[in-house]
């Protein structure tokens, strides 16, 4: 059975979407691979898809999650990396849940849709990958109560090292009352600028505070990791160089997990 996997803080700008993307990628190369985009903004869709988020439209994350049915809304990248895709209309999820979802099932708990929309395809892969949305809300509740471990970001600045702590204490509640078998695999510290001060005492900082979770590899900025939106994976000709921070924290997350 896969494990499933989430990627998650609740702050934009902390390279969710990007490490998602590229740990999928270098993971489908020698296992199955599914890709979740469970962000209305849709950034992993058009990462590994190099398409427009309107492209799926009607067939997306939304319609599974109402269907309570995966396999009809995988997408096939290559023949080792799939997608369930995502566009605007994910952002009238928490709607649908309370209007209608509800009423229709009033003793099923709204927190485990996503958990029971994928339990029928979970053996057909080895890894499911999770990109949430940079809030605390219904998705990125339904994506921990789903996953087996989940990785926090942190990229080095102040608003992201306060909403650390509250996603920290989010996946805790979480374990609590919902998945107590999710597991914390770590804090994934990236975009990290080796030029600056404040880079450097921050990324210690939760080192220091939240000790041995922090992964060791620690991905710094690169030009050609930030390119990938525009290149791209399957015909990229800088791919190697982009990839190439994520291949040490790719080996400390399979140990972990």
């Amino acid at each position: 059975m896969g494990k499933v996997i989430t990627f998650g803080v609740q702050k934009g700008g902390s390279g969710k979407t990007t490490s998602a993307g590229v740990c999928a990628w270098l993971l489908s190369q020698e296992h199955k691979v599914l890709a979740v985009d469970l962000d209305s903004q849709g950034n992993l869709t058009e990462l590994l898809t190099q398409q427009d988020i309107y492209d799926f439209t009607g067939r997306t994350i939304l319609e599974a999650l109402k269907e309570q049915l995966a396999e009809k809304y995988i997408h096939r990248i290559t023949d080792n990396l799939h997608i369930i895709t995502a566009e605007d209309l994910l952002a009238t999820f928490s709607r649908w849940v309370y209007r209608e979802y509800e009423k229709q099932h009033p003793t099923r708990n709204p927190s485990l849709i996503l958990k029971e929309t994928l339990d029928s395809i979970k053996n057909d892969y080895d890894f499911i990958i999770i990109d949430t949305p940079p809030a605390l809300g219904d998705q990125t509740i339904n994506a921990l109560a789903a996953s087996d471990a989940v990785i926090a970001l942190f990229e080095s600045s102040k608003f992201c090292y306060s909403a650390l702590e509250r996603f920290i204490e989010t996946i805790v509640h979480i374990q609590d009352k919902l998945n107590p078998d999710l597991k914390i695999a770590g804090i994934l510290r990236v975009m990290i600028d080796n030029r600056r001060v404040d880079n450097k005492a921050l990324i210690d900082l939760v080192e220091q505070e939240y000790e041995g979770l922090a992964f060791e590899t620690i991905i710094h900025r690169k030009a050609a990791t930030g390119r990938l939106s525009i290149n791209g994976f399957l015909e990229n000709t800088e791919l190697k160089q982009a990839v190439e921070p994520y291949h040490d924290f790719l080996k400390e997350l399979i140990d972990r997990v």
